[in-house]
């Protein structure tokens, strides 16, 4: 009898674990009437494959046990063991099965214009922040991408070149490291802003880097929300230390609130440039990420407040490197270091990426 539960226990675990890797696969089938060309990405960490690897900078994780789950294993100098959202929305909208750094020499024109990440980890919308640690600001990602539409034009002319540019889709993530590094752990900009003229800044500038890309071409804009900052390992070890592992609240509230100022921007903005048949798309990653951090077990999780590598209390780049202890089973945890998600984290927030590329599909 106890045998028997046993094995049928088991046989469960295994028919779940495989049902989950079967559907978070690389051949995960292209929708129909599919009109992207390209996936063009821009942000920091949570979105940077690799551009990082190529600078001269600390912040880094093209090394063990970095992509401990990627393909062979390898450390791409994605901050997390395996993909990214933004590998999952390629995958699924049929381009290519993972979005590559735009400063990897080997990249081919056929790569160069399927789409490509410009993001680089510890960058923000604050100017500020990308200096503070000599990572790529938002502005020069997007003179690179200028950049790359000159190198598609010298290939292939420049009514192909537009063509994939219209129909491409551009998604932006970032200002985490705004707030985290530049206004609270430093602290720099807080001795210069309040709270909310800190959050208008950042809007400022976000704004400015959205008519930046409508200027070059872009037309269907995905901008993806803060995440619930107040639960990332890290600010729950350095506000409260190790033993209660509770969510900051102050920072969840900046969070949300900016997501919310974040949101009526932008429908705002999209009102001015509906005469140029740009579209502009939030995303909210807060709600799926605080459901996932109180409700771990609905997931699979069994981990939510701590990270997958070393103690997962406040690794992460270099302090999360090949002499670190890791977690059996990053797929029971919701983060990977004490800030970014793990590959399975990220599906779960490409569910919520799903619906938007549907509905630019069906547009």
């Amino acid at each position: 009898m106890i045998s028997s539960f046993f094995q049928h226990l088991l046989s469960l675990l295994l028919l779940s674990t495989f049902f989950f890797y079967l559907s978070t696969a690389s051949t995960v089938k292209r929708p129909s009437n599919n009109s992207i060309s390209a996936l063009f990405v821009f942000g920091d960490s949570t979105v940077d494959p690799g551009n990082n690897n190529n600078l001269r900078t600390m912040v880094k994780s093209n090394f063990p046990p970095y992509g401990k789950d990627f393909v062979d294993h390898k450390p791409t100098g994605r901050f997390t063991n395996g993909r990214l959202a933004t590998d999952f929305v390629a995958s699924y909208a049929g381009i290519k099965d993972y979005v590559p750094a735009y400063l990897d020499p080997t990249l081919s024109t056929e790569e160069l214009k399927t789409g490509v990440s410009f993001a680089s980890a510890n960058s923000g919308y604050d100017p500020l922040t990308p200096r503070l640690s000599n990572v790529i600001s938002l502005p020069k990602q997007l003179e690179y991408f200028g950049e790359l539409k000159e190198r598609l034009e010298a290939a292939m002319g420049k009514q192909k070149t537009d063509e994939i540019v219209k129909k491409a889709v551009y998604l932006v993530s970032a200002g985490t490291n705004d707030f985290i590094v530049n206004y609270y752990a430093l602290p720099i900009r807080s001795t210069i802003y309040t709270m909310p003229q800190y959050q208008q800044f950042l809007l400022q500038n976000t704004k400015q880097f959205i008519q930046g890309l409508v200027n070059q071409g872009a037309r269907r804009i995905v901008v993806i929300g803060l995440p619930p900052m107040g639960c990332l390992p890290i600010v729950i070890t350095l506000n409260s230390g190790t033993i209660n592992r509770n969510c900051i609240d102050s920072e969840l509230t900046v969070a949300n609130d900016y997501n919310q100022m974040l949101q009526k921007e932008l429908q705002a903005m999209q009102s001015q440039l509906a005469h140029q048949n740009v579209a502009i798309y939030y995303v909210d990653i807060y709600t799926p990420m605080m459901d996932m951090i109180r409700n771990p077990q609905k997931y699979g999780f069994e981990q939510s407040n701590i990270g997958c590598c070393g103690t997962g209390l406040l690794e992460e780049t270099i302090m999360c490197n090949p002499r670190s202890t890791v977690c059996s089973d990053a797929s029971k945890y919701v983060f990977w270091d004490s800030v970014h998600p793990t590959e399975k984290g990220y599906y779960l927030i490409f569910e919520s990426l799903r619906p938007v590329v549907d509905s630019i599909i069906k547009s």
